[in-house]
């Protein structure tokens, strides 16, 4: 799935990977529909938030000026049972500890969360896609 992000203030890894989640639920879907597919591939919902550490602060959905200025910077991607995809994590101003990435991360996943409940919304669907 190619993904163009056209509008954003910060974020755009994370945009790109929610939502060609959905765009490639809507793919399947029309394969089925057409009788390409026989049965739905796709094992889960995924969506990606990036979080920080500013100002000392855990941050979640950093914009561009957040992002700027953020001691740390992390982009976290989850399916929807919870399970990580991908955790990249740099310390860009100034090293973090245990405690902060604990943090990161649970913001993150409730962040994905809520994400995910939109991709359902948007999709019709509480079942996987």
């Amino acid at each position: 799935v190619d993904c163009d992000v056209v509008q954003a203030d910060g974020g755009t890894r994370t945009a790109a990977v929610t939502g060609s989640s959905v765009a490639l639920a809507c793919a399947v879907r029309r394969l089925q529909a057409d009788n390409q597919l026989g049965k739905n591939i796709l094992r889960d919902f995924l969506a990606a938030v990036s979080v920080g550490i500013v100002e000392g602060e855990p941050v979640l959905d950093l914009c561009y000026l957040e992002d700027a200025a953020a001691d740390v910077d992390m982009n976290i991607v989850m399916t929807g049972a919870g399970q990580f995809v991908e955790i990249q994590g740099t310390a860009e101003s100034a090293p973090f500890d245990f405690g902060q990435m604990e943090q990161m991360l649970d913001l993150a996943r409730r962040g994905i969360a809520h994400l995910i409940l939109k991709q359902k919304e948007a999709l019709g669907t509480d079942a996987c896609p």
